[in-house]
């Protein structure tokens, strides 16, 4: 059994996060002690990583959701997981390209600019100032 400060540091889950997740039942409730104290078991250790692996994947807290609930029909087909796991990753490529699209026009801005001039004809700060023109003119 472990303390939720020993699961903390086993899972790297922080302690308020771990309550929370008890609290809106995606680990069971905690065995307490005589002294009102939590103890967790290998399984909430188990769920804990589980969590945390696809929390670092992205995945909402109502997919991690679902996803434990299918875990627990090991004979059902895994169409609906799979599913939830396409659209996690539509969702990150979605991401990806717009953090391309960021990175494209940040090197536009920058490139531009050697930094040497007056503020006044700063290219970044009048790319900034006039966002319509410097997206039609780059889209160009």
């Amino acid at each position: 059994m472990f303390s939720i400060g020993t699961l903390s540091k086993k899972t790297g889950v922080k302690v308020p996060t771990i309550r929370y997740y008890e609290q809106i039942g995606l680990i069971d409730p905690a065995v307490r002690t005589e002294g009102n104290q939590r103890r967790y078991g290998e399984s909430e250790l188990e769920r804990l990583g589980f969590i945390r692996h696809a929390r670092d994947l992205g995945f909402s807290i109502e997919a991690i959701g679902t996803l434990i609930k299918l875990n627990q029909h090991p004979d059902k087909i895994c169409a609906e997981a799979n599913s939830i796991a396409r659209k996690q990753l539509a969702d990150t490529q979605a991401k990806i390209a717009s953090l391309q699209r960021l990175e494209t026009e940040l090197l536009r801005i920058t490139n531009h600019c050697q930094g040497d001039g007056q503020i006044g004809h700063c290219y970044v700060l009048s790319s900034l100032s006039d966002h319509g023109k410097c997206v039609s003119e780059h889209s160009q």
